[in-house]
């Protein structure tokens, strides 16, 4: 939402004491927070300012004395709260919280929507379009500080589902983040991420209730490695005065309780899994699963069927490694089996000494009837996943950071600086296509110039510095055109620049169009091939350089010599046909896949 730098933003204005009072007890009864809490979100000298987004949605924002942005509004007619993060920081639980994995904050930072295979943890149940908070994942005891605010696409009961089905989709609509436009705008912008506040968990919390300075309550999920918190859906507990850093050093060990089931109990669970397993895992398999033996059957299918979560008689988490055939009545797993092929769940067959399982039966009742679970299994894959992803993540921002990046530019110029004028824009700046086709945009709708009959056109004869901007000599320009058709005259009147990024350099940018690498074969005298290459130079390549990598590489001689009928300029050539090695070489330079001439073909090639 805050992509980009708010338009038409007003001069802000300090808001009465009256209306400071009403925004404060808002606050208090809409977030069932402290008279106290309510003073440090709203507090004296608080300011207030209109914008527009740049997709031109109306709001309102509320900023502190210094000018931070603390509060704001969406929306036209809308007067629904919203907090920053730099309120979020002051009151890290006024909502229920989601985490994500380090590498996806980035792309939320960008603009993007938090996906929901992209949601490791949720600290209290919550409804679809309710206001959460995102913040980056932890391991450990602790817990991150917001980095955005959004509303969630779904609910606390539907995200799950669709966890556990490994769906798709959107599970939050991301308003603002840290360091996008919005956070730009406070003074405090150069602020990092807080450390992670510490967790105590169950046992560890019930000898600080009275504590008025108990700290962030998660229940502990089994299953988890003794390093990780698993959040459910018990909200978080924390004390309201509170800053953002305090207790950011301090560690806490990871509880669960360690309170015993009765054999009984255990037993119990044990076929729980059982049923679980049959219902689910093995009946997805292929009849030559059996025969199998009793030990692999008990560890492949048995064990990790055990329900991920186990609470005690008195609602404590319960160890999950108890649930085991020692703990059980059983005391071994030839007996359990046993005990489960009587009552017609599986069917066994005697191995010297052993039992064999040879089948088992999904029609049962007692399977039929099963309710399946979260699994150990599956709290496994799903962490296994996310780190995967944020690896895959990690690894593709490393491959990021050595590549050059190639930012297309136009400036105005001829007869389209008299329509930048007259959009307010500074003609001496450069601009990338999309800002031109924003600025067209509001342009249409401020100068009202939509066609009545026809959505799709503009009535760019109703306009002269538009017109002139669009005009081609020669040509008779049409009354009304399409929007898409306004932007590329637009674009073709303009002058080209570009702008060319490396890792560890200043941005350079150059007049002109920028064309790509030339990379071709030709036949030579004698049907020798060759392979040239032009075109380098703004990427930063030397030519002496490249020749030479290029000849080991390739294993071929290589040349260097002027580009005939041109005043600059220097072609490499490589002996053979080398196009592939080529391609490989100047792509691990850095140069995108996009600028080099040729990669296309080499590409339909593979096909």
């Amino acid at each position: 939402m805050f992509k980009k730098p708010c338009a038409n933003l007003k001069t802000s204005a300090p808001l009465r004491g009256s209306d400071r009072r009403k925004l404060k007890q808002r606050v208090i009864s809409e977030f069932n927070v402290s008279n106290e809490v309510g003073d440090l979100l709203m507090p004296e000298g608080i300011q207030s300012q209109k914008f527009s987004t740049h997709l031109n949605e109306p709001g309102l924002l509320y900023l502190s004395s210094e000018g931070d942005p603390l509060w704001f509004t969406l929306g036209k007619g809308s007067d629904a709260l919203i907090p920053t993060v730099y309120t979020l920081w002051k009151e890290p639980n006024l909502l229920p919280l989601l985490t994500t994995p380090a590498a996806v904050v980035p792309k939320l930072v960008g603009g993007a929507d938090l996906m929901i295979p992209g949601v490791v943890q949720s600290s209290a149940e919550f409804s679809q379009d309710q206001l959460v908070a995102v913040a980056q994942y932890h391991r450990g005891a602790v817990l991150g500080y917001p980095v955005a605010v959004g509303h969630a696409a779904l609910s606390s009961i539907a995200l799950k589902q669709a966890d556990e089905q490994d769906a798709k989709g959107k599970a939050v609509h991301i308003l603002h983040a840290w360091k996008d436009s919005l956070w730009d705008m406070g003074p405090s912008k150069k602020l990092d991420v807080p450390d992670p506040r510490p967790i105590v968990t169950l046992e560890a919390n019930a000898h600080a209730e009275a504590d008025a300075d108990a700290i962030p309550t998660v229940h502990v999920a089994p299953g988890v490695e003794s390093t990780d918190v698993q959040l459910n859906s018990e909200p978080v507990e924390t004390s309201r005065e509170e800053g953002p850093s305090q207790h950011a050093g301090e560690s806490q060990q990871n509880q669960v309780s360690t309170a015993s089931l009765p054999p009984e109990e255990v037993s119990s669970y044990l076929r729980d899994a059982l049923l679980q397993a049959i219902s689910t895992t093995i009946a997805s398999q292929s009849p030559s699963l059996f025969p199998i033996s009793a030990s692999s059957f008990w560890s492949n299918y048995v064990l990790p069927a055990r329900p991920a979560q186990i609470s005690g008689s008195n609602g404590d988490v319960v160890d999950t490694s108890i649930v085991d055939i020692k703990h059980s009545t059983h005391k071994s797993v030839k007996t359990f089996l046993k005990a489960c092929a009587k009552e017609g769940l599986l069917k066994l067959k005697e191995s010297k000494g052993d039992v064999v399982v040879t089948g088992v039966f999904p029609q049962n009742p007692a399977v039929v009837a099963h309710k399946p679970y979260r699994t150990l299994q599956s709290v496994e894959i799903k962490k296994e996943k996310a780190e995967q992803r944020e690896r895959q993540a990690k690894e593709a921002e490393e491959k990021k950071k050595g590549e050059i990046h190639v930012v297309e530019l136009l400036k105005p110029f001829g007869d389209t600086i008299a329509w930048f004028v007259s959009a307010e824009k500074d003609t001496q700046d450069l601009y990338t296509l999309a800002d031109v086709r924003q600025i067209l945009n509001s342009y249409i709708e401020a100068k009202q110039l939509i066609n009545a009959h026809d959505q799709q056109y503009v009535n760019v004869v109703e306009d002269d510095a538009l017109l002139r901007a669009i005009s081609i000599k020669g040509q008779d320009m049409p009354d009304f055109m399409k929007r898409d058709d306004v932007i590329k005259k637009i674009q073709r009147n303009m002058q080209s620049w570009y702008e060319i990024k490396t890792e560890g350099n200043e941005p350079v940018r150059k007049k002109g169009e920028m064309v790509p690498i030339s990379v071709v074969q030709k036949m030579r005298q004698g049907r020798k091939a060759v392979t040239l290459i032009t075109g380098f130079e703004p990427f930063g390549l030397d030519a002496e350089e490249l020749a030479e990598e290029l000849r080991k590489l390739c294993s071929s001689s290589t040349t260097v010599s002027p580009l005939q009928g041109k005043s600059s300029g220097l072609e490499v050539m490589v002996q053979g046909k080398q196009m592939k090695v080529i391609m490989t070489y100047l792509i691990s330079k850095g140069v995108p896949k996009k600028w080099i001439q040729g990669a296309d073909m080499l590409d339909a090639k593979k096909k």
